[in-house]
């Protein structure tokens, strides 16, 4: 995702915008320092300034996870966009990422074939049609598309594949 994000964001932004990522590297990790962290950015953050944090649903209940988040997020001093102040001000943006990157990368036929030319026109046939429904997994999938065109034959290299 931090690859993917390094890409993405700069495209969706204007250029005299700023952004950070921060990867905590897994989501017990996130759910473990995340109220520490934001309370810390809690005395420092601009007027102009947001915060999106991002966790992976994991097959649990994503109500239960984004109410969790939430909790954190309110009890750091924060207003969320879902929850935000009398006059619809927020500071931060939880997420939840129900399906993985590579769904997003599914969805997004003309990025795939531009980064691997030999990938032909996919999204016409099943199983590709609605990237959500992939079964067996979407990161498989897209490993096992790549290396059917001759791509990441030795393994399927998550990162390299993101900032491709």
């Amino acid at each position: 995702m931090e690859a993917a994000l390094h890409n993405l964001v700069p495209k969706m932004i204007p250029a005299n915008v700023t952004f950070s990522v921060y990867n905590l590297r897994s989501k017990s990790e996130l759910l473990r320092k995340l109220q520490p962290r934001l309370r810390a950015l809690h005395n420092y953050i601009r007027e102009n300034e947001r915060i999106v944090v991002l966790l992976d649903e994991d097959r649990e209940d994503c109500r239960e996870i984004k109410q969790q988040l939430e909790n954190i997020a309110q009890s750091a001093g924060f207003n969320t966009k879902s929850q935000r102040d009398s006059v619809g001000r927020f500071v931060l943006v939880n997420r939840i990422v129900i399906e993985e990157l590579e769904a997003w990368f599914f969805g997004d036929e003309n990025a795939v074939v531009s980064a691997y030319p030999r990938v032909r026109v996919f999204s016409a046939r099943e199983p590709y049609r609605n990237p959500d429904a992939i079964k067996g997994g979407t990161c498989e999938a897209l490993g096992r598309l790549l290396k059917y065109h001759g791509y990441h034959t030795g393994g399927f290299p998550k990162i390299e594949v993101a900032r491709s």
